[in-house]
């Protein structure tokens, strides 16, 4: 026998071990939050306070907190373990995967597969989903986290929250009729689907649909006032990457990034996730700084620089630290970059062999950043080395838009170091993929130029591209 103490179901359907209606009540509020990128996911420490014995609650208590109170995370932890021989299969499955989570010990493939278990077994908890991919996108594995999604797609076809979590790997595997399908089959069920807005953005943004991927998100943007601080500002940086591509006037950009991803820091979440805020807007000022906006943007981006002064920023995301390491060098902070970019390094030492590989190639990719923000450009292509491509790069934890600006970055390094050759070719390639973005033709029209009279014709050609481009998009914003 399983136990003596009263069984109560959650959303799913799945029993929970408890007396207290108001637990249950709020660990189905805590699934809306996580799912619907809320900001009261504390709502959980209301359930495991009506109910201190339950073992779902301690447990998904310990996983909220995780990040933010590591020592009240595992005393929730440890309650839950106390408990565990009079819980139910589902309670004991969801407490053996998020102790895998959160012991720094176990590799992430050994976390994942946890998770894969729990979801075998009870395959509608859709917030075990959600976990599940969240490691798979710091591993840089789409394949896996889109399996993972199919894998219980047939037991929830009618949920909200599922096609969401189905798009992203979708697109992030290049799939993208199929993630723009699902991403609208989300929006069908809920509308205010953040999620599965944030998928359908992508898609339009990717096949170089700026207009329509704008008037889409600013017309869902006033539902966005209910959610998180890295769903406000993550969705709006997706508005200002838009109107950037599109070559939309850069006032337009500066004020989504002014009123739009700065807006994010005003939110009172629970758990504010400032640091996401900061990703977001550190994203968009490097593509900016690669345009030649340095002295648009120079205030904001000291202002931001500031902010990594204080090493309390510093190791929450790596691609955190990476836009941080090159804001503080590009501002002159010299000394403090220097000395992120050493404790980014001494990390490498204290982290598990299976995963210092990807590390190394953080690192290798942060010392190029350094030396990019300092100007020295040949040094960058010898760090990188001639055959770089930032999309090998995903462990960092970062979508394909996101890591994106690498490539743009290294482009720029080409350019600068005189590689011409190389740059036509690295740019060509990426012009095949997303042939309807006017920066692309703006470097490989100066990289023909730099070839000389021979390649005259190709550099009038991909001029001339790139003005046809620049005038279609976002046409009554430039009148």
């Amino acid at each position: 026998m399983e136990g003596v103490r009263e069984t109560k179901e959650d959303k799913w359907g799945y029993p929970v071990r408890t007396t207290s209606s108001a637990c249950i009540a709020a660990i189905n509020s805590y699934y809306h939050q996580i799912l619907s990128y809320g900001r009261n996911k504390a709502v959980i420490l209301d359930a495991s306070r009506s109910d201190p014995s339950c073992v779902l609650a301690n447990t998904l208590a310990a996983n909220f907190l995780f990040n933010h109170n590591p020592s009240k995370a595992l005393s929730h932890l440890q309650s839950a373990s106390l408990q565990l021989e009079d819980a139910s299969c589902y309670e004991k499955a969801v407490f053996r995967s998020i102790s895998c989570l959160m012991d720094q010990d176990v590799d992430d493939d050994v976390s994942i597969e946890s998770h894969r278990e729990v979801l075998k077994d009870f395959p509608k908890d859709l917030v075990c989903l959600k976990r599940a991919q969240l490691l798979c996108f710091y591993k840089g594995d789409p394949l896996l986290s889109l399996k993972i999604a199919e894998q219980i797609l047939p037991y929830n076809e009618h949920q909200s929250y599922m096609y969401g979590m189905l798009a992203f790997p979708l697109l992030e595997l290049g799939r993208m009729d199929e993630a723009e399908d699902a991403a609208k089959r989300g929006l069908q069920i809920e509308n205010n689907d953040f999620w599965s807005q944030h998928a359908l953005c992508h898609v339009l943004q990717n096949n170089c649909h700026f207009k329509e991927a704008v008037d889409f998100m600013e017309a869902c943007s006033p539902s966005w006032m209910s959610c998180s601080s890295f769903m406000f500002s993550h969705n709006w940086w997706h508005v200002s990457v838009c109107y950037l591509e599109g070559h939309a006037p850069l006032e337009k950009v500066l004020h989504v990034y002014d009123y739009g991803i700065m807006k994010g820091l005003d939110k009172k979440d629970d758990t504010p996730e400032y640091e996401a805020v900061y990703l977001d807007a550190l994203g968009l000022l490097l593509r900016l700084f690669v345009r030649g906006h340095l002295s648009v943007i120079d205030g904001r981006l000291r202002n931001l620089a500031n902010v990594f002064t204080n090493q309390c920023h510093w190791h929450m995301e790596w691609l955190l630290d990476l836009l941080g390491l090159w804001a503080l060098t590009v501002t002159d902070k010299t000394h403090r970059a220097n000395d992120l970019l050493c404790s980014m390094k001494s990390r490498l030492g204290k982290t598990r062999e299976s995963k210092q590989h990807a590390m190394r190639k953080g690192i290798k990719l942060a010392e190029a950043l350094h030396e990019y923000g300092r100007g020295n450009h040949e040094m960058v292509f010898h760090l990188l080395g001639p055959e770089f491509n930032a999309f090998h790069y995903k462990m960092i934890g970062a979508s394909d838009e996101q890591i994106d600006i690498f490539n743009e970055v290294w482009y720029d390094v080409l350019l600068k170091t005189g590689r011409s050759s190389d740059a036509i070719r690295e740019i060509q390639k990426r012009i095949n993929q997303r042939e309807g973005l006017p920066f692309l033709w703006q470097l490989l029209e100066k990289a023909y130029s730099m070839e000389g009279a021979q390649s005259e014709t190709k550099s009038s050609h991909a001029a001339d591209k790139a003005k046809l481009l620049q005038i279609s998009y976002f046409k009554e914003s430039n009148e």
